[in-house]
């Protein structure tokens, strides 16, 4: 398996990065959409579980790399891996998102920047890390994982992570963000913005309060990281939000704002959790949303350095051959 492919917006250099997966509950992914309907579009496991990507962006950018998003991490233990269906371990990193760190010609110091689109386990678990070089020894402890970088995300984010209660507390995971305010690396971001010339942010509530997408943009183009607004195609549908997200409304509203911009301006998605399909153009046919110019995930079969066939650049069937009714 390939764990980073490469593609430019504009004359930015990109990489996408395999960062694991995991399997969570088909239901729960889908909300209010009955399993007859998303059991179509998506295969499970006995247990009902569906395969997620845990994908990450990479741009390398004038002012330092940037990361968005750091997938999960090596820090939870058997029962916690088990119950979320991760597959992370790396060959020669922590994890796998090292490993794709390297395929892609890097190493985690060389990153000087990390983009939180918000601090749920499966997108900021990798912030930080459990010593590798120290296992089994007792001065081991959890420390940024980019000793270089500065981290963004919303400052009401990182609030809201620090007032969990019932509902919210098993995605939010203290050591995966307080040790970043303890070294004093924390940029927080209060509202939509430029991180840096050419990346910038946007709140989109809904899944969380203050999740926000993160757009790169160069030469009149423009790439979307998503992350949990759309997390895979099959989300692609207005109505299709999942049961994770905590104001479904809002989730509405926000997709509905970004979708219509995404398909007017002609921008590219990647998708931070489809197992499939790595990036797309969002086009409307009709009534129905399809997806265009697609990159699949390279575990849809294409290595680093192979020419997509064409069969594999067409709208996915669980995009467009399967239209919600409106």
């Amino acid at each position: 398996m390939t764990l980073s492919r490469a593609f430019h917006v504009g004359g930015l250099k990109c990489h996408t990065l395999e960062g694991g997966s995991q399997r969570l509950d088909g239901g729960a992914m889908f909300g209010v959409v009955p399993y007859p309907l998303w059991s179509k579009r998506v295969q499970h496991d006995e247990r009902r579980r569906i395969p997620l990507a845990m994908r990450c962006l990479l741009v390398e950018h004038p002012d330092g790399l940037v990361l968005i998003d750091t997938a999960l991490g090596n820090k939870e233990g058997a029962k916690f891996l088990d119950i979320y269906g991760v597959e992370n371990q790396g060959l020669e990193g922590a994890t796998q998102l090292e490993d794709a760190l390297a395929v892609a010609g890097f190493l985690s110091r060389d990153v000087r920047w990390v983009i939180n689109t918000h601090l749920h386990f499966d997108h900021a678990g990798g912030n930080t890390t459990l010593d590798p070089e120290l296992e089994d020894d007792p001065r081991r402890h959890v420390r940024p994982a980019f000793p270089n970088a500065t981290y963004v995300v919303q400052k009401g984010e990182l609030e809201f992570a620090r007032r969990v209660n019932e509902r919210t507390r098993a995605s939010y995971l203290p050591h995966n963000y307080e040790p970043i305010a303890a070294a004093g690396r924390w940029r927080l971001l209060e509202g939509d913005g430029e991180v840096l010339a050419g990346i910038s942010v946007r709140v989109t509530p809904g899944h969380v309060p203050f999740h926000q997408i993160v757009l790169v943009r160069d030469r009149g183009e423009t790439a979307a990281f998503v992350a949990d607004l759309i997390p895979t195609t099959a989300h692609l549908p207005l109505p299709w939000i999942m049961g994770y997200d905590l104001e479904p409304l809002r989730t509405l509203e926000s997709k509905r704002a970004f979708l219509a911009e995404a398909v007017r301006e002609g921008w590219r998605i990647v998708f931070g959790h489809d197992p499939a399909t790595a990036i797309g153009t969002p086009a409307m046919e009709g009534k129905d949303m399809v997806l265009r110019d697609v990159v699949p995930a390279p575990a849809a079969g294409i290595t680093k350095g192979d020419t997509p066939s064409p069969d594999l650049l067409t709208s996915p069937p669980s995009v467009d051959s399967h239209p919600v009714p409106r």
